[in-house]
């Protein structure tokens, strides 16, 4: 028990440290927008005294809001709502092909950390989760934030689902603002 609480503290302490390091330079050497836009300290609700950092591989990137997980659990991202590309009753949405491009260049084939919020699972049961992408230095990329920071979908808050509601209104305004991803294309 002692062992797991010291492991628990040495990883909290790491991925602090690390917001140092990212603020130093992260977004200038490998093209992300700069740290205070979408990285995240991992919050203590992501982690758990069993397994400190709740990870998973993504091994297929569905759309700009769905992945699919290790074991084929289909995980649909919190509060972020990207135009679609899969649905055969739909034609594709105005940037959705760029959103769905974009996370699967951010997450197919990597290892993410899957954060709850009130509810576990949406009515199509899929998992519903906010996704952070972690960094070489201990920081991550909050992909849900990311994504509609820079234009890729849009806010969409389900009750009671809003852990993150003002964080997530503020990318979005800021998506709006700058004209960015659709904001600039699908609604010039």
């Amino acid at each position: 028990m002692q062992n797991t609480k010291l492991l628990i503290l040495c990883c909290l302490l790491i991925i602090i440290c690390g917001l140092g390091f990212l603020l130093l330079g992260l977004h200038q050497s490998n093209g992300l927008p700069a740290p205070s836009v979408s990285t995240a300290t991992i919050s203590q609700e992501a982690t758990s005294e069993a397994d400190p950092v709740n990870t998973s591989l993504v091994t297929k990137v569905i759309d700009g809001d769905t992945i699919e997980i290790e074991g084929g659990e289909k995980v649909r991202l919190i509060g972020v709502d990207t135009p679609e590309t899969v649905d055969p009753k739909k034609s594709v949405g105005c940037f959705g092909k760029e959103a769905s491009n974009k996370n699967k260049q951010l997450v197919e084939g990597k290892k993410v950390i899957l954060e709850s919020d009130s509810e576990d699972m949406d009515r199509y049961g899929r998992l519903l989760r906010y996704v952070y992408l972690p960094l070489e230095n201990g920081q991550a990329l909050f992909i849900d934030d990311f994504l509609i920071r820079e234009g890729y979908g849009k806010l969409l808050i389900i009750p009671p689902n809003n852990k993150y509601q003002e964080r997530l209104m503020e990318a979005q305004m800021e998506a709006r603002e700058g004209r960015r991803g659709l904001w600039g294309v699908c609604f010039p």
